[in-house]
């Protein structure tokens, strides 16, 4: 068995894999009885011509991934697929000639015909090209390994010609890489200009509203590779304990009226630490552009010339009210939703939300950073309004085994609330949706506290 290359493409072994095909059972190395080793190896295809002999399904794979590989691809085939014949690839819309694998690198005998892919072989054996058979791998010169990629690093795997435990084996390899778990930090900086330090990067994650499992791949990727962690107190941390021992947390606080950090020192932190080298990630709860300043963090970076990637989390908005049995919206109750930042009172000077227009729809409202104007954001909307009698639930730590739900109703929310204890952070949602917990609750393990 050979489990290739869990390395970053941007090192040494830079470019394609040699075949590129990741899924299929014709794959396969031949068996491990010959006893013959094997060579595994990476190929830079850019620009350099692949010629793929056969016009099926096979073909249309192998040509697919020559493609990804940047390879300048020639099909050979009296017919081809539809999908094959709109890829940007040569069509060469007859039979094989023993002349066609000329200024070739690499070869694919991918036809029907045995004794065509032989042919093919045999041509690719006396030029000294590389030829993947798809029909008989024991007789090919190269296979195509079970193929996964996780960001830059690619992993190739072999298994004695067992095709099933290929892929077993990469569909674990695969997850495990999207779960964080294997050692995919790089170790090398990357590539600067002479004499000048390599500028680091910032990802801006979303780390979803509170459950680690909820954070995107991307993101979990993103904080497995980072030197230097940038975290809010909402931010799921439990996947902090998960990183390289050497990576530095950073704290940044980020809770209502509590920072440890300013958001001018956040802004100018992440921009020294990415000029200085270095990975950052700024970790942050739900979504980093919904109420997460994330536009400002990306605005900063963009100012300072520091690359700056997005990564979208599940925002608290939809995700808490659905982890606790209330859809934000509903055929035949509502059409639309509006999401609100309730940190200032709606009477007080600076408030800037429309709560006139709000209270007069019929959409559901979802007020986050709301906890601490419950009664006047309740008595707005009465007032410009909402009925008193509408449904409210405040959700708080959503998604999370401490996730709590009080029910109640706009006249009857400050009294219930206060009952309650509520504290942030909570998630607070008003409208007919709310009705729809309690019909929801029995197919709902774990929503009911």
């Amino acid at each position: 068995m050979t489990v290739g290359h869990l390395r970053s493409e941007a090192g040494h072994e830079s470019g394609a894999n040699l075949a590129g095909d990741s899924a299929q059972p014709d794959d396969a190395a031949p068996r491990a009885a010959t006893g013959e080793a094997r060579y595994p190896l990476m190929l830079s295809l850019t620009g350099r011509r692949a010629v793929v002999v056969g016009g099926g399904a096979v073909a249309l794979r192998r040509t697919r991934a020559l493609l990804e590989a940047g390879a300048n691809v020639i099909v050979i085939a009296p017919a081809v697929l539809p999908e094959l014949a709109r890829l940007p690839v040569a069509v060469l819309a007859r039979e094989y000639r023993d002349s066609d694998l000329s200024a070739a690198w690499l070869a694919h005998a991918a036809t029907s015909d045995p004794a065509v892919n032989a042919r093919v072989a045999a041509e690719a054996e006396r030029r000294r090209i590389w030829c993947v058979r798809a029909d008989d791998a024991d007789v090919s010169a190269a296979w195509t390994p079970a193929l996964t990629r996780h960001g830059d690093v690619t992993v190739a795997v072999t298994a004695g010609g067992d095709p099933g435990r290929s892929q077993r084996l990469r569909a674990a390899i695969a997850s495990a890489l999207a779960a964080g778990t294997l050692p995919v930090r790089p170790r090398r900086a990357g590539p600067g200009r002479p004499g000048q330090r390599a500028v680091g990067s910032v990802a801006l994650i979303g780390g979803g509203p509170g459950d680690a499992g909820l954070i995107t791949v991307r993101g979990r990727r993103l904080l497995a590779e980072a030197d230097v962690v940038v975290t809010d107190k909402l931010a799921p941390r439990s996947l902090l304990a998960e990183l390289d021992p050497d990576v530095e947390i950073i704290d940044a606080g980020k809770q209502p009226h509590a920072h440890n950090l300013t958001q001018a020192q956040i802004n100018a932190l992440i921009v020294a630490r990415a000029r200085a080298g270095q990975r950052v990630a700024r970790l942050k709860g739900g979504d980093p552009f919904v109420f997460g300043r994330g536009g400002e963090e990306a605005l900063a970076c963009v100012q300072a010339g520091v690359p700056v990637h997005i990564v979208p989390g599940v925002t608290s908005a939809i995700a808490v009210p659905a982890c606790a049995g209330i859809p934000v919206t509903h055929r035949g109750v509502t059409q639309d939703f509006a999401v609100v930042s309730a940190h200032l009172d709606p009477s007080q000077p600076g408030a800037i939300v429309d709560w006139e227009a709000l209270a007069r729809g019929t959409g559901t409202l979802v007020l986050l950073m709301a906890v601490g104007h419950l009664g006047p954001v309740a008595a707005e909307l009465i007032k410009r309004g909402r009925a008193a009698a509408t449904p409210v639930a405040v959700i708080r730590d959503g998604t999370t085994a401490d996730q709590q739900v009080l029910t109640s109703t706009l006249e009857r929310l400050t009294a219930d609330a206060q009952a309650a204890g509520v504290r942030p952070p909570a998630v607070v949602v008003i409208g007919e949706v709310v009705r729809l917990r309690e019909l929801l609750l029995p197919a709902m393990p774990g929503a009911a506290a």
